[in-house]
């Protein structure tokens, strides 16, 4: 199987369009890499695992700049590609300008809403998964204080933190919850350096769990964590591996299986709003071989009690995006 791996360094790099096979699947990764060991690499893992079952290629972008995102998803477009994948929200304008133009074409978004015929949006209940890692960040902390570290200040961030802030006060109303986000910018997703400065920084006020939801960022995280004798906490794919016995669990958010299932469905992938939740394992907990010592049968015993009940109703975790607000700090 060969897979037409394709940068954006230059014009030319973006010439690959006419000469593509018809149907091709195609993933347009978000800016941090595509092996960000997060959310990107979540989705080049969904690629590569249909890849391997079927045999066939999917064609593959790494965008190097914002301005970008709208020619990409134009070149795969008149390529043939379809369906069309974008991992992340900042697509949102790209394909509202580049989907009326391309009615037969079936382009993915994930993490954003785009109310387009020809669009499937795939959002996740991030704040679920959030408060289920709360959960575990409160029982296992000693001082009573845990972290949180976002990529980029937006709303969706927010809503990881805000799920986070609620599974902890579940289990220790009086706990303190530091919160730092990286930056305003995309820049904020691939800075590892900072996100170890803000650990350190956390560390020192007295946190022993800190929580990242912040792309490559999250790297410096963990790392610092690690370093300084604490546990941190991935976010996305699973990042147990990275530092085994330092990371108490990672908060899973199935993009490889949006991914997946987009281009297992092909051109005739369904479009409208599809959600990933609890109830469907669209986002969960990482136990292995790597954070196994570390989560005890009480915690897990925890975890599924919370879990059953937010997917009953008798337990409702606050959605922050629903009106940009937490209930709980």
């Amino acid at each position: 199987m060969t897979f037409m791996k394709t940068c954006l360094g230059a014009a030319a790099a973006l010439a690959m369009g006419a000469a593509g096979a018809a149907a091709e699947p195609a993933l347009i990764f978000d800016l941090g890499g595509k092996f960000d060991k997060s959310f990107n690499e979540a989705a080049f893992n969904g690629a590569k695992r249909w890849g391997d079952e079927t045999g066939e290629s999917y064609r593959e972008i790494e965008l190097q700049s914002e301005a970008q995102r709208e020619q990409a998803l134009r070149r795969f477009a008149d390529g043939g590609s379809n369906p069309i994948v974008m991992t992340g929200f900042a697509f949102a304008s790209a394909v509202e300008n580049v989907a009326p133009d391309f009615p037969d074409t079936k382009f993915v978004i994930i993490d954003m809403v785009v109310d387009q015929p020809n669009v499937r949006s795939v959002v996740f209940a991030e704040h679920q998964g959030s408060y289920l890692v709360g959960k575990m960040a409160a029982m296992a902390s000693e001082s009573g204080t845990v972290g949180f570290i976002g990529g980029m200040d937006i709303p969706l961030i927010r809503k990881f933190a805000c799920g986070f802030v609620q599974g902890v006060k579940s289990v220790t109303p009086d706990a303190t919850v530091i919160q730092n986000m990286t930056g305003t910018t995309p820049a904020a997703w691939n800075d590892p350096v900072k996100g170890a400065e803000l650990t350190r920084a956390q560390v020192s006020q007295g946190a022993d769990v800190v929580y990242h939801a912040a792309g490559g960022t999250g790297v410096g995280v963990l790392q610092a964590a690690a370093d300084e004798g604490i546990l941190g906490i991935g976010v996305d794919s699973n990042q147990n591996y990275l530092h085994p016995g330092s990371v108490l669990t990672s908060m899973l958010k199935r993009v490889d299986v949006a991914v997946y299932n987009a281009f297992a469905a092909g051109p005739d992938v369904e479009t409208g709003i599809h959600v990933l939740d609890l109830s469907n394992d669209g986002v969960g907990v990482a136990v292995d071989e790597h954070n196994q010592a570390l989560v005890s049968d009480e915690m897990m015993a925890a975890v599924e009690d919370a879990k059953a009940k937010i997917i009953s109703g008798d337990v409702a975790v606050h959605d922050y995006m629903s009106n940009n607000e937490c209930p709980v700090k």
